[in-house]
């Protein structure tokens, strides 16, 4: 099969894939994906999705023999020397290059005869890229596949040959533009190029700077500014990839700037990227999905609602992305301390979903834990019990803890007696952990009446007359999340009162060290909303240099690098 008719039927697969056919897409690829580099992409790309949404041993297994199968397949495509090595030839010999019948890059051979041209450097070229993007998906499968260290050391090898690779495409880009721009298959290799360097630049662009420097000195790049540029070129763009980019740009903005930056994401520019796509699959699942995610994060948690509860109902076939979709229908209800239709969510994930069952335990004890003591007891669920599983249900990747997992696993101790102190306020505490006071915040209702439970809470601990040794913690728990919801209200002196109650009081803090940090960065955000830059980036520098060894470490320091870089004027959740 030749190259154009290879990229043309993995084009079909995706679109059948953004239909919600995923088996269709699949039967297309299948006959042609040991002898065709595109279709053994496209076919490994969609096992290795679904194996990294099921979490099934036998999907990853599957999925890991495909990506094996699929690099193979790469490999008799590129060079023998690979692109490292053939570079500089290349530049030598550019020359060579011209553009043959439909478009497609063609070298010159020398002896290979009169007028003899062969298709040679255009399939080396979309080689490497098909191989770079294999390697990565093996990469991602490798860190899901084991426990141990030795996986995520060779998982992270896998990352840096491919990077290589996508840094040598573009030098090869940057030396045939000229000659070859207007060649489909350059356009399709550019596209390429485009989501790669762009996605590696942006994501390692949010590592705090002492991880990034050491990145650096090993080949790495995180150029914020130039990764957005390359995927928002890439997604406007006529090719294969170009909804790749997309895609990327819309995960950016809708959750990573949420939960590892300030919660800057361009909303704009999502609903720009994502609305040709809404036309074109207005009943596809994974564009329902993150226009319910938009539609969430400017506070309209009705339509957002709507829209995850269409989204369950356009297909049945992958049922995880109803597991995506509980998981936000959760969130919206939480929001609006609808906490038994939170319950109903939570209890789904944790019945159904094999992400991380820790969390999804924690969470649904936490918010039952809100409910009135009649509430939860309709439910027929063990508050305390539930909270005394969730260590045993905990994961390790790479030998490690999964952070929010470790965060969940402590708080629940306190279960742990025969006679337990409850947590005050725990699903309002993890909506702070997965930054959900910046999504509640665009709802001054719904501010308002979280602010009376927080209230509430505050005045239990205050009249408490048999204070437990838990008793400061919890106060100042609910001391920083009052000062959140006053910060959102526009009441900003008296959300500083509240987050400088909680750092007078640290050296009475026994457990949850977490706060202190944690309140010196809202205070530093507080301080810019403000306009005192000055003050905010001592309270944030003191934050990142003064505290180490407590909850959620790494989570704040990618924090506090995004608000760092937004008070030097490059915001990091925006263009």
């Amino acid at each position: 099969m030749d190259l154009q008719t290879a990229i043309q039927e993995t084009q079909c697969a995706l679109n059948l894939v953004l239909n919600d056919k995923f088996s269709e897409a699949l039967d297309l690829l299948k006959p042609w994906w040991k002898d065709s580099m595109y279709h053994a992409l496209g076919y490994s790309s969609i096992l290795v999705m679904q194996a990294t949404m099921t979490f099934e041993h036998k999907d990853i297994q599957t999925a890991m023999a495909t990506i094996k199968e699929a690099l193979n397949t790469c490999q008799r495509f590129r060079k023998k020397n690979s692109m490292v090595g053939s570079l500089s030839s290349l530049i030598s010999k550019q020359s060579n290059l011209q553009e043959g019948e439909c478009g497609v890059l063609y070298r010159r051979v020398s002896g290979a005869g009169p007028n003899q041209d062969v298709l040679l450097f255009v399939v080396e070229m979309h080689a490497e890229i098909c191989y770079a993007e294999c390697l990565l998906q093996k990469a991602t499968l490798t860190f899901v596949q084991d426990e141990n260290m030795i996986s995520f050391i060779k998982g992270g090898i896998k990352i840096r040959t491919s990077y290589q690779i996508y840094k040598d495409c573009q030098n090869v880009l940057n030396v045939t533009r000229n000659l070859s721009s207007q060649a489909d298959s350059f356009r399709q290799f550019e596209g390429g190029v485009q989501l790669g360097i762009g996605s590696f630049n942006l994501m390692l662009s949010l590592l705090p700077q002492r991880i990034l420097r050491l990145l650096e000195f090993i080949g790495f790049s995180g150029n914020r500014a130039f990764g957005l540029s390359q995927l928002r070129e890439g997604a406007a763009s006529q090719s294969l990839r170009s909804i790749l980019s997309v895609l990327t740009l819309l995960f950016y903005h809708t959750y990573v700037s949420l939960i590892l930056g300030t919660g800057e994401g361009n909303l704009a520019e999502a609903e720009a990227l994502l609305e040709p796509y809404q036309r074109k699959y207005p009943k596809g699942s994974i564009i329902l999905f993150y226009s319910a995610r938009i539609a969430a994060l400017r506070g309209n948690f009705e339509t957002a609602r709507a829209r995850y509860e269409e989204c369950i109902s356009s297909q049945q076939e992958w049922k995880q992305i109803h597991h995506l979709c509980y998981w936000e229908l959760m969130w919206t209800h939480s929001y609006q301390q609808e906490w038994q239709q939170a319950y109903r969510y939570a209890d789904l994930l944790c019945r159904e979903s094999r992400w991380s069952k820790a969390i999804y335990v924690f969470q649904k004890a936490a918010i039952l834990s809100m409910m009135s003591e009649e509430e939860a007891k309709k439910t027929g669920e063990d508050i305390s019990d539930l909270f005394r599983q969730v260590e045993g249900l905990k994961q390790r990747l790479a030998g490690k803890s999964i952070p929010t997992e470790k965060f969940a696993v402590r708080k629940s101790r306190r279960y742990k007696s025969s006679s337990p102190i409850p947590l005050v306020v725990p699903a309002l505490e993890m909506m702070y952990v997965w930054n959900g006071f910046t999504i509640l915040g665009k709802r001054s209702d719904f501010t308002e009446s979280l602010l009376v439970t927080i209230e509430s809470a505050e005045e239990k601990l205050r009249s408490d007359t048999n204070p437990t040794e838990f008793h400061t913690d919890d106060s100042c728990l609910v001391q920083m999340l009052k000062g959140l919801c006053l910060k959102h209200l526009g009441r900003l002196l008296q959300a500083e009162l509240c987050f400088t109650q909680v750092l007078s009081s640290e050296g009475r803090i026994k457990y949850d060290h977490y706060l202190v940090p944690f309140t010196l960065y809202e205070l530093g955000l507080l301080y810019k909303q403000q306009g005192d830059f000055a003050k905010a980036a001592t309270f944030i520098e003191k934050a990142k240099t003064n505290y180490k060894d407590y909850s959620m470490e790494s989570r704040l320091h990618f924090r506090i690098h995004a608000a760092l870089s937004s008070l030097k004027g490059t915001p990091a959740g925006t263009p």
